[in-house]
């Protein structure tokens, strides 16, 4: 389990922020960067046809930060030339990679000739593929699902076509566009499509403990290990995937750490959008990141009835100075309740408007 090289950038350590619509954005990435071991983050999808008509929360979307590098840029549609112009814009501004999304399941999406939809019509995607390196200097990465239908698996043509068209890394999510995010991801899939080509293919679905991400590596023999939930659920995953790769043991952050993360995040959010949307984004992520913890259910009830800043950072106090005097909060269970499913952040907000239709349109804030 060794650093990849993406042409000629290094993935050190071999640990990739998988892409979330609605989740992966400035502040996000950030955040998760900043606890360690991550070696690539990227964008949240962004949809050509937005940006190419200048569309501005599109072309936000393409914002980073040096501390993020290496960064990458993921595009989805279904026009090659306005893939094309994208991925010229997102080497415009700067990003180190390419990344063309082949794998969202949404209708919407679908319908559009992009995501998931491009499984099942080859000829197109090879033209998208070609278009896009032909158009930029920067690496061209994949994403993609393992087939749209059980019926109609292709990964391993799909994984060859796109490493013929010059494609140099293949991100497998190992469910097919029909089981959206039920069921487990068949990481023997991903393990076929890492033994049919040369260039890098990392491996993506339900890696939310270390021991279970370690499996599955093993099992599939990838370079590399996409997380997603997991890094909602908890920040510090990538630095234990670390430390667990380099024989130290994982890194375990105390109450007080967890509080901070949490104050550190709705400060950033706060300087970034407005007070309603920032109150949407933190209830997002306290949806996850408090699974597991004492009172974690009856936390977040408090938040989700948080109206305002004040109202939120007090809970957040309430909450952790009451784990640390362990004393009890709430009912006092720890959970081992269902998946906090997560729609988009307008399923957190009253405000219809607090998200685009790009970050509604795939339900990647629930993937892994």
């Amino acid at each position: 389990m060794k650093p990849f090289r993406i042409r000629n950038i290094e993935i050190n350590p071999p640990l990739i922020l998988s892409p979330m619509a609605g989740v992966t954005d400035y502040t996000f990435r950030r955040l998760i960067k900043r606890r360690g071991g991550v070696g690539l983050v990227v964008s949240e999808f962004i949809s050509v046809e937005g940006l190419t008509r200048q569309n501005p929360k599109s072309k936000r979307q393409m914002r980073f930060d040096e501390e993020e590098r290496p960064f990458a840029v993921q595009i989805f549609g279904g026009r090659p030339e306005r893939m094309a112009m994208g991925a010229e814009m997102a080497e415009e501004v700067g990003a180190d990679i390419v990344d063309v999304n082949c794998g969202c399941p949404a209708p919407k999406v679908v319908k559009g000739g992009g995501g998931s939809a491009l499984l099942r019509d080859l000829p197109r995607l090879e033209t998208i593929l070609t278009a896009i390196k032909k158009s930029i200097t920067i690496p061209l990465t994949l994403k993609m699902r393992v087939g749209y239908s059980e019926s109609t698996i292709n990964a391993v043509e799909v994984a060859k076509m796109a490493e013929s068209v010059g494609v140099e890394h293949i991100q497998v999510h190992g469910r097919t566009r029909e089981q959206g995010y039920k069921g487990m991801a068949d990481w023997n899939l991903i393990g076929a499509v890492k033994d049919a080509v040369s260039v890098p293919v990392s491996g993506n679905g339900d890696i939310t403990t270390i021991d279970y991400g370690m499996r599955r590596w093993a099992e599939a023999n990838v370079d590399g290990i996409l997380i997603g939930r997991g890094a909602m659920q908890n920040p510090w995953i990538f630095r234990q995937f670390d430390d667990v790769l380099n024989g130290r043991q994982p890194y375990q952050p105390d109450v007080a750490e967890k509080k901070a993360v949490l104050l550190e995040f709705f400060e950033m959010l706060q300087e970034e959008m407005p007070e309603i949307v920032a109150l949407g984004k933190m209830k997002q992520l306290a949806g996850q990141f408090t699974k597991g913890l004492v009172g974690g259910a009856q936390f977040r009830q408090t938040l989700y009835h948080s109206h305002s800043a004040g109202e939120i950072l007090d809970n957040i106090t309430v909450y952790f100075e009451t784990l640390a005097e362990r004393q009890t909060f709430g009912d006092g269970l720890t959970e081992a309740d269902k998946d906090l499913e997560i729609l988009s952040c307008d399923a957190l907000s009253n405000d219809p408007n607090a998200c685009s239709d790009d970050e509604t349109s795939c339900n990647v804030a629930s993937t892994n």
